[in-house]
């Protein structure tokens, strides 16, 4: 993948926002660090801050505010729409993407309307239960890094997993259980970058495995055929452009043993830790840390959603 943005951070200012009130506040401050590191590479002048409420102290002489924090309020539309609203310049997607592919349900009902395959689903709210046969997937709907996700294969099971899920919000997505190879493709600017599988060593790709050095492997590019390859990226593509994204995503894909594929969810601030999956994917096409970053920054200032 050519770069189109090269030096385009030069002696620009950049708010790097980091942290975060959610669940996923010190995975946000790790890629901090690694991003601090690349927009600095870059040419670019970072103020580091740390975000821990919605009252956000910024330096009036940003060019662009870099958003790094994962999860809740970074990547739901909230922090997005103080940034539209300070008619500060952010990166990442607009208010509206943000918020429909950070909640599962939203993004279900924009797969099937798109006709992007995903497994069957139901939503329900405290005192229902499922209707869909076992086994299948208790996810609660507006989490990220797999927090508030359980395979449920038992009905004794059950109680227990809608008891975490609650705790998020009130209503629970239930999907039923898929059999496939995990895979994941990030979209840069409209194009699939080269597919990565993911083989946790045990178990499913959980919050652990994501984060604990050595606890899954990762093969990039995945081994897959020329008929998988073509077929993997183009429902992540529609999967991208079925939210209405513009800018970056990674896109979450389990592909069975017949070629059927089910989406799983889109992340639109991708994890950029050490461990993440973009970087990788990205370095196998030539775009080192600090040109990603610069992608990424080109591609924010020129969308046109807010």
């Amino acid at each position: 993948m050519k770069q189109k943005h090269c030096g385009i951070l030069r002696d620009k200012t950049v708010g790097l926002l980091m942290g975060g009130p959610g669940k996923e506040r010190n995975v946000s401050l790790r890629s901090g660090a690694a991003v601090a590191k690349a927009l600095r590479a870059a040419g670019a002048r970072v103020e580091e801050i740390d975000v821990t409420t919605p009252d956000i102290a910024l330096p009036s002489s940003l060019d662009l505010a870099f958003n790094i924090i994962h999860g809740t309020f970074g990547e739901d539309g909230q922090l997005q729409s103080i940034l539209h609203d300070r008619g500060i310049p952010y990166t990442g997607e607009g208010i509206e993407g943000s918020r429909m592919a950070f909640d599962k349900i939203l993004s279900k009902e924009a797969f099937d309307s798109a006709g992007v395959p995903t497994s069957k689903w139901e939503k329900i709210r405290r005192g229902e239960s499922p209707s869909l046969p076992l086994p299948y997937v208790v996810k609660a709907p507006q989490q990220g890094s797999s927090v508030g996700v359980h395979i449920i294969r038992d009905a004794a099971a059950l109680s227990a997993a809608l008891e975490d899920c609650f705790q998020y919000g009130e209503e629970v997505l239930i999907e039923s259980f898929f059999e496939g190879r995990e895979l994941t493709v990030g979209i840069l600017g409209g194009e699939a970058l080269p597919v990565v599988e993911i083989v946790p060593r045990d178990g499913f790709y959980d919050y652990d495995h994501k984060y604990t050095s050595g606890a899954s492997e990762y093969f990039v590019p995945a081994p897959l055929t020329d008929a998988e390859l073509i077929s993997v990226q183009s429902t992540a593509c529609a999967a991208h452009s079925a939210l209405g994204l513009e800018v970056y995503s990674r896109v979450d894909i389990l592909l069975a043993a017949d070629g059927s594929m089910s989406v799983l969810e889109i992340n639109t601030i991708p994890g950029m830790t050490e461990l993440s999956l973009l970087p990788k994917a990205a370095a196998v096409v030539g775009l080192d840390f600090p040109a990603l970053c610069e992608e990424i920054a080109g591609l924010s200032l020129a969308k046109k959603n807010p």
